[in-house]
Protein backbone atom coordinates (compact mmCIF):
# COMPACT_ATOMS: atom_id res chain seq x y z
CA UNK A 1 0.00 0.00 0.00
CA UNK A 2 2.82 2.05 0.98
CA UNK A 3 6.46 2.60 -0.27
CA UNK A 4 9.18 4.81 0.32
CA UNK A 5 12.16 4.63 -2.11
CA UNK A 6 15.66 5.78 -1.22
CA UNK A 7 13.99 9.08 0.36
CA UNK A 8 15.92 11.87 1.09
CA UNK A 9 14.95 15.46 2.75
CA UNK A 10 16.14 18.36 3.55
CA UNK A 11 15.32 21.52 5.36
CA UNK A 12 17.97 23.92 3.77
CA UNK A 13 21.30 22.45 5.36
CA UNK A 14 19.82 20.53 7.18
CA UNK A 15 19.50 16.62 5.99
CA UNK A 16 16.37 15.35 7.87
CA UNK A 17 15.77 12.18 6.32
CA UNK A 18 18.93 9.98 4.95
CA UNK A 19 17.95 7.47 2.52
CA UNK A 20 14.69 6.04 3.73
CA UNK A 21 13.36 2.97 2.33
CA UNK A 22 10.02 1.20 3.72
CA UNK A 23 7.21 -0.93 2.38
CA UNK A 24 3.89 -1.05 4.24
CA UNK A 25 1.22 -3.84 3.16
CA UNK A 26 -2.15 -4.16 2.36
CA UNK A 27 -4.20 -4.08 6.26
CA UNK A 28 -1.06 -3.70 8.08
CA UNK A 29 -0.42 -1.87 11.11
CA UNK A 30 3.16 -0.38 11.25
CA UNK A 31 4.39 1.53 14.21
CA UNK A 32 7.11 4.17 14.02
CA UNK A 33 8.99 5.17 17.12
CA UNK A 34 12.55 6.73 18.07
CA UNK A 35 13.89 9.83 20.17
CA UNK A 36 12.32 13.45 19.39
CA UNK A 37 14.09 15.28 16.15
CA UNK A 38 14.77 11.86 14.63
CA UNK A 39 12.23 11.92 11.28
CA UNK A 40 9.49 9.73 12.28
CA UNK A 41 6.87 12.79 11.13
CA UNK A 42 8.63 13.78 8.41
CA UNK A 43 8.46 10.12 7.04
CA UNK A 44 5.22 9.88 7.84
CA UNK A 45 4.44 13.45 6.22
CA UNK A 46 5.93 11.99 3.30
CA UNK A 47 3.41 9.89 2.59
CA UNK A 48 1.19 12.00 1.69
CA UNK A 49 3.44 14.51 0.35
CA UNK A 50 2.40 16.73 3.15
CA UNK A 51 6.49 17.49 3.14
CA UNK A 52 7.31 16.81 -0.43
CA UNK A 53 10.54 14.72 -0.25
CA UNK A 54 14.12 16.05 -1.97
CA UNK A 55 14.52 13.19 -3.37
CA UNK A 56 13.22 9.39 -3.78
CA UNK A 57 10.14 8.10 -4.86
CA UNK A 58 6.80 7.62 -2.69
CA UNK A 59 4.36 4.85 -4.24
CA UNK A 60 0.52 4.61 -2.94
CA UNK A 61 -1.55 1.89 -3.95
CA UNK A 62 0.82 0.79 -6.48
CA UNK A 63 0.92 4.60 -8.30
CA UNK A 64 3.98 6.84 -7.82
CA UNK A 65 2.99 9.99 -5.56
CA UNK A 66 4.13 13.18 -7.28
CA UNK A 67 3.23 16.40 -7.48
CA UNK A 68 0.44 16.45 -10.31
CA UNK A 69 -1.05 13.40 -8.89
CA UNK A 70 -1.29 14.30 -5.22
CA UNK A 71 -3.87 15.77 -4.26
CA UNK A 72 -6.92 13.22 -6.38
CA UNK A 73 -4.31 10.02 -5.22
CA UNK A 74 -3.99 11.22 -1.47
CA UNK A 75 -7.71 11.93 -1.27
CA UNK A 76 -8.58 9.06 -2.51
CA UNK A 77 -6.59 6.64 -0.38
CA UNK A 78 -5.03 8.41 2.48
CA UNK A 79 -6.44 9.98 6.28
CA UNK A 80 -4.29 11.71 8.60
CA UNK A 81 -5.00 12.10 12.22
CA UNK A 82 -2.29 14.92 13.49
CA UNK A 83 -1.27 15.70 17.19
CA UNK A 84 -3.09 18.99 17.35
CA UNK A 85 -6.22 17.60 15.89
CA UNK A 86 -7.28 20.43 14.06
CA UNK A 87 -11.41 20.63 13.82
CA UNK A 88 -12.63 23.30 12.56
CA UNK A 89 -13.79 25.73 15.50
CA UNK A 90 -16.47 27.35 14.36
CA UNK A 91 -18.54 24.16 13.44
CA UNK A 92 -20.21 21.58 15.22
CA UNK A 93 -18.71 18.30 15.71
CA UNK A 94 -21.15 16.78 13.19
CA UNK A 95 -20.40 19.45 10.59
CA UNK A 96 -16.56 18.99 11.07
CA UNK A 97 -17.34 14.96 10.11
CA UNK A 98 -19.66 15.84 7.10
CA UNK A 99 -17.74 18.62 5.34
CA UNK A 100 -14.90 16.29 3.34
CA UNK A 101 -17.77 13.58 2.15
CA UNK A 102 -19.56 15.92 0.72
CA UNK A 103 -17.36 18.44 -0.82
CA UNK A 104 -14.67 16.31 -2.15
CA UNK A 105 -16.37 12.66 -2.03
CA UNK A 106 -19.66 14.27 -3.21
CA UNK A 107 -21.97 12.10 -0.93
CA UNK A 108 -25.69 13.74 0.19
CA UNK A 109 -25.84 15.17 3.49
CA UNK A 110 -27.55 12.13 4.39
CA UNK A 111 -25.23 10.01 2.74
CA UNK A 112 -22.62 12.03 4.97
CA UNK A 113 -24.65 12.06 8.13
CA UNK A 114 -24.68 8.57 8.47
CA UNK A 115 -21.51 7.88 7.96
CA UNK A 116 -20.38 10.38 10.87
CA UNK A 117 -23.19 9.02 13.00
CA UNK A 118 -21.70 5.79 12.72
CA UNK A 119 -17.86 6.30 13.46
CA UNK A 120 -18.70 8.93 16.24
CA UNK A 121 -20.68 5.41 17.42
CA UNK A 122 -17.02 3.92 16.71
CA UNK A 123 -14.76 6.48 18.76
CA UNK A 124 -18.22 6.79 21.50
CA UNK A 125 -19.28 10.02 21.02
CA UNK A 126 -22.73 10.16 18.97
CA UNK A 127 -24.09 12.00 22.10
CA UNK A 128 -21.18 14.81 21.18
CA UNK A 129 -22.75 15.31 17.09
CA UNK A 130 -24.46 18.98 17.94
CA UNK A 131 -21.64 20.67 20.28
CA UNK A 132 -18.66 23.07 19.23
CA UNK A 133 -14.88 20.92 19.11
CA UNK A 134 -13.60 24.15 21.57
CA UNK A 135 -16.33 22.36 24.34
CA UNK A 136 -14.38 19.33 24.48
CA UNK A 137 -11.34 17.74 26.15
CA UNK A 138 -8.30 17.13 24.10
CA UNK A 139 -9.19 13.51 24.28
CA UNK A 140 -12.71 13.24 23.00
CA UNK A 141 -11.31 16.04 20.02
CA UNK A 142 -8.98 13.66 19.11
CA UNK A 143 -11.78 10.66 19.20
CA UNK A 144 -13.44 12.90 16.99
CA UNK A 145 -10.82 13.72 14.58
CA UNK A 146 -10.22 10.00 14.16
CA UNK A 147 -13.87 9.88 13.27
CA UNK A 148 -13.32 12.76 10.80
CA UNK A 149 -10.64 10.02 9.61
CA UNK A 150 -12.62 6.98 9.20
CA UNK A 151 -15.48 9.26 7.24
CA UNK A 152 -13.01 9.35 4.38
CA UNK A 153 -13.68 5.30 3.70
CA UNK A 154 -10.16 5.42 2.74
CA UNK A 155 -7.64 2.45 2.48
CA UNK A 156 -4.85 4.11 4.66
CA UNK A 157 -4.67 5.99 8.09
CA UNK A 158 -1.95 7.70 9.22
CA UNK A 159 -1.28 8.82 12.35
CA UNK A 160 1.04 11.66 13.39
CA UNK A 161 2.04 11.30 16.99
CA UNK A 162 -1.82 11.11 17.85
CA UNK A 163 -1.46 11.09 21.88
CA UNK A 164 1.35 13.55 22.46
CA UNK A 165 -1.14 16.82 23.12
CA UNK A 166 -2.80 15.11 25.84
CA UNK A 167 -2.91 14.78 29.30
CA UNK A 168 -2.09 11.19 30.83
CA UNK A 169 -5.62 11.10 32.11
CA UNK A 170 -7.17 10.76 28.15
CA UNK A 171 -4.16 9.52 26.08
CA UNK A 172 -5.79 6.09 27.26
CA UNK A 173 -9.11 6.58 25.85
CA UNK A 174 -7.55 7.30 22.22
CA UNK A 175 -5.34 4.61 22.54
CA UNK A 176 -8.62 2.43 23.19
CA UNK A 177 -10.29 3.73 20.00
CA UNK A 178 -7.22 2.81 18.04
CA UNK A 179 -6.46 -0.81 19.34
CA UNK A 180 -9.98 -1.46 18.21
CA UNK A 181 -9.25 0.46 14.84
CA UNK A 182 -6.61 -1.87 14.64
CA UNK A 183 -8.48 -5.06 14.08
CA UNK A 184 -10.27 -3.79 10.90
CA UNK A 185 -8.67 -4.24 7.56
CA UNK A 186 -6.91 -0.58 7.67
CA UNK A 187 -3.16 -0.16 6.36
CA UNK A 188 -2.16 1.70 9.27
CA UNK A 189 0.68 4.04 9.80
CA UNK A 190 1.26 5.41 13.46
CA UNK A 191 4.32 7.79 15.01
CA UNK A 192 3.79 7.13 19.11
CA UNK A 193 6.10 7.15 22.06
CA UNK A 194 3.21 4.72 23.16
CA UNK A 195 5.36 1.44 23.99
CA UNK A 196 2.13 -0.35 25.44
CA UNK A 197 0.32 0.59 21.92
CA UNK A 198 3.34 -0.76 19.74
CA UNK A 199 3.75 -4.09 21.90
CA UNK A 200 -0.51 -4.65 21.77
CA UNK A 201 -1.27 -3.64 17.93
CA UNK A 202 1.97 -3.16 15.70
CA UNK A 203 2.51 -6.27 13.13
CA UNK A 204 5.70 -4.58 12.48
CA UNK A 205 7.99 -1.81 14.56
CA UNK A 206 10.53 0.40 13.23
CA UNK A 207 13.16 2.12 15.21
CA UNK A 208 14.35 5.96 13.90
CA UNK A 209 17.38 7.72 14.60
CA UNK A 210 18.98 10.44 12.18
CA UNK A 211 17.14 10.55 9.75
CA UNK A 212 17.55 6.51 9.20
CA UNK A 213 15.65 3.46 9.77
CA UNK A 214 18.21 1.58 12.43
CA UNK A 215 16.27 -1.20 13.07
CA UNK A 216 12.84 -3.30 12.19
CA UNK A 217 11.06 -6.51 13.03
CA UNK A 218 7.99 -7.78 15.39
CA UNK A 219 7.14 -6.24 18.54
CA UNK A 220 8.74 -9.56 19.97
CA UNK A 221 11.83 -9.06 18.60
CA UNK A 222 12.00 -5.40 18.96
CA UNK A 223 11.08 -5.20 22.53
CA UNK A 224 12.63 -8.70 23.69
CA UNK A 225 15.88 -9.19 21.34
CA UNK A 226 16.80 -5.84 19.77
CA UNK A 227 20.22 -5.86 17.98
CA UNK A 228 21.05 -2.43 17.80
CA UNK A 229 23.00 -1.16 20.53
CA UNK A 230 20.99 2.53 19.81
CA UNK A 231 17.89 0.98 20.05
CA UNK A 232 18.53 -0.94 23.78
CA UNK A 233 19.77 2.14 24.78
CA UNK A 234 16.50 3.80 23.81
CA UNK A 235 14.15 1.06 25.61
CA UNK A 236 16.33 1.02 28.83
CA UNK A 237 14.97 5.10 29.06
CA UNK A 238 11.51 4.62 28.56
CA UNK A 239 10.41 1.16 30.09
CA UNK A 240 11.00 0.39 33.39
Amino acid sequence: MIKLDHINKYFGELHVLKDVCLEVAEGEKLVIIGPSGSGKSTTVRCMNFLEEPTGGHVYIDGKELTSRNRTHLVRDTTSMVFQQFNLYPHMTVLRNLTLAPMKLHHKSRHEAEALAYHYLDVVGLRDKAHVYPTTLSGGQQQRIAIARALCAQTKIILFDEPTSALDPETIQEVLDVMIRLAKENITMVVVTHEMGFARQVADRVVFMADGQIIEEGTPEHFFEHPENERVRQFLGKIIR
